[in-house]
């Protein structure tokens, strides 16, 4: 295990940091990444490390992200209070209305499709790769998620 870290644990925590833009709470994503590792350590095929640990850090994160805007609105904390929190105003928080509204509405798997696709830049054979669909199954989840964009204007 400290080999995987060693060699991987940059490249987490980097994909930590980036989606969740919280230095504090990337270290203790990237920690948990590498905890659900040793706990489904049997379960795992160990044959691509880095692109195993790449998706369980996209997943960790992406399901922060969701945990963070629900116990948000839980605790009855406004939207006011958000957006007065934001490092830009405008057009950041409407597009993040808008993801959070729209996210809501589709499965995990299709969350972390978008991100890699949209956000990370990787292409649909590389989303493909890493998520262990078909490159027609990664297009058919986007198309999907552009209709309800587009449903959206």
């Amino acid at each position: 295990m400290a080999a995987l870290v060693d060699r991987y644990g940059p490249m987490v925590l980097r994909r930590c940091r980036r989606l969740l833009r919280n230095p504090d709470e990337a270290l203790d994503a990237c920690q948990d990444v590498f905890v659900r590792v040793i706990e489904r350590r049997e379960r795992l095929d160990g044959r691509y490390p880095s692109s195993l640990l790449y998706t369980i850090a996209t997943n960790v994160c992406l399901n922060r992200i969701r945990d963070r805007a629900r116990r948000a609105e839980s605790s009855g904390e406004s939207r006011l209070d958000e957006i007065a929190r934001e490092d830009s105003a405008g057009a950041d928080s409407d597009a993040r209305l808008t993801l959070d509204w729209l996210f809501t509405r589709h499965p995990a798997s299709i969350r972390t499709i978008a991100v890699l696709h949209y956000v990370d830049g990787l292409t649909l054979e590389q989303v493909a790769a890493h998520t262990g669909l078909s490159v027609s199954g990664v297009r058919t989840r986007l198309k999907r998620l552009r209709r309800s964009v587009t449903g959206l204007v």
